[in-house]
């Protein structure tokens, strides 16, 4: 099984959003980068998690009112994105 650091950004996310909109996920994922971010999911970067998050809590605000399910999905990418912004710790 590959790390998780080996995989992209971008897959990350995707995989995150299958939990919660199934096979739209990609097709969502990609719109958002696309009319938000201005360029295309694989430009996608860990500087640009929290501004896509944001965009996708509108997107999916939209598409749901269960408070529930939009805060657990919006929590998981927000983790994802400390993960990239922690500091590496130092091996002794």
């Amino acid at each position: 099984m590959a790390k998780r650091a080996s995989i992209s950004c971008y897959d990350q996310v995707v995989d995150i959003t299958l939990g919660y909109l199934g096979p739209a996920a990609n097709r969502f994922i990609d719109r958002q980068i696309e009319n938000h971010l201005h360029k295309s999911p694989d430009q996608l970067s860990p500087t640009d998690l929290l501004d896509l998050t944001d965009w996708i809590r509108v997107a999916v605000s939209l598409l749901t009112e269960d408070m529930t399910v939009i805060e657990s999905y919006i929590g998981e990418l927000k983790k994802l994105a400390k993960s990239y912004s922690s500091p590496k710790r130092k091996l002794s």
